[in-house]
């Protein structure tokens, strides 16, 4: 019986990004310098196939400092710690590696930069996030304010409005936050916005991916996880953009066939968490019920770069 047609357009940039790379590798090497095991406190990327991996070759993965044993190697999630994590290391004289994404430390540093000059914060983001704990815990408890939506910025109530700054989590909607960031500004115009945008740029150029392809498919799978913000994210982009059959799968398996009966052209991306043989995955079990042809639609080509730790600097991958 022939197969129906389907095309399938594949979003450039998508997957890993360069801090998640990062995050991998300081992983992998502290693996082979010291080796296993290796405790890593948190998920080091939201992705279970990547801690699945991780977890053959030997890294533990917990959720706080407690449950390391003394004089075991102890890494740090890409989504960063409170100063209280690092605080309670030091005190234990932990061998700890911070694998936090260097975007990440950017938005830490204007915290303790605002901070300094008497500046209260709004952080714009989502509650719960490490990222976001990690962001307020490098303050005082109360120095930093949450803002997670809309209703909020019209609501929130500051001290001082003269002296107020904004940041932001590094894996936002980029136009929602321009809907917030438009709030702020006109209830509070003196406040002072990052010299440089903290949504960063991998989160950035996957949405502006999703955005052209959106208008154009029957349907767009991103492959990610559903505790990623970034993938979440692009899901929702596909949604305003005009593609209401968006959906996020951590893998082919998830993905039911029998919804895409009918369609002629899907969307396909991945969370920047997400390694590319999944992606590959989806187009070989997509072949066993249609004939595809892919396409690339192509925004931008990154070519960002993390160097690893200086102790991880020498080890051979």
């Amino acid at each position: 019986m022939t197969k129906p047609k389907l095309k399938i357009i594949l979003a450039q940039p998508r997957g890993f990004c360069a801090g998640v790379e990062r995050a991998i590798e300081i992983v992998e090497r502290t693996l082979q310098k010291f080796g296993a095991p290796v405790y890593v406190r948190h998920d080091i990327v939201h992705n279970k196939y990547v801690l699945d991996d991780l977890k053959k070759k030997g890294a533990i993965f917990v959720k706080e400092l407690y449950e390391v044993p003394d004089n075991a190697p102890v890494i740090f999630s890409a989504h960063g710690v409170a100063q209280q994590v690092l605080a309670e290391a030091q005190r234990r004289k932990m061998f700890y590696i911070d694998a936090v994404c260097p975007l990440v430390s950017k938005v830490h540093y204007e915290v303790e930069a605002h901070h300094r000059q008497g500046q209260q914060l709004i952080l714009i983001g989502h509650a719960g996030h490490p990222e976001v704990i990690g962001t307020m815990g490098q303050l005082p408890a109360g120095a930093v304010i949450l803002v997670q939506n809309k209703e909020d910025a019209a609501t929130v109530e500051i001290n001082n409005p003269e002296k107020l700054s904004y940041i932001t989590q590094t894996t936002l909607s980029v136009d929602d936050t321009k809907d917030i960031v438009a709030i702020l500004k006109a209830r509070f115009p003196l406040i002072t916005s990052p010299k440089k945008g903290d949504i960063c740029y991998a989160t950035t150029n996957r949405q502006a991916a999703v955005r052209d392809i959106a208008p154009v498919v029957d349907a767009l799978v991103v492959i990610g996880s559903r505790h990623s913000s970034n993938s979440n994210r692009l899901v929702e982009v596909a949604k305003s953009y005009g593609c209401d059959r968006a959906y996020l799968i951590d893998h082919a398996g998830e993905l039911n066939w029998a919804d895409m009966q009918g369609i002629k052209t899907l969307g396909l991306t991945a969370g920047a968490s997400a390694p590319e043989l999944l992606v590959q995955e989806v187009i070989e079990t997509a072949r066993r019920f249609f004939d595809v042809e892919t396409e690339t639609l192509t925004v931008t080509q990154e070519n960002v770069l993390f160097n690893v730790p200086r102790i991880l600097a020498s080890q051979a991958r």
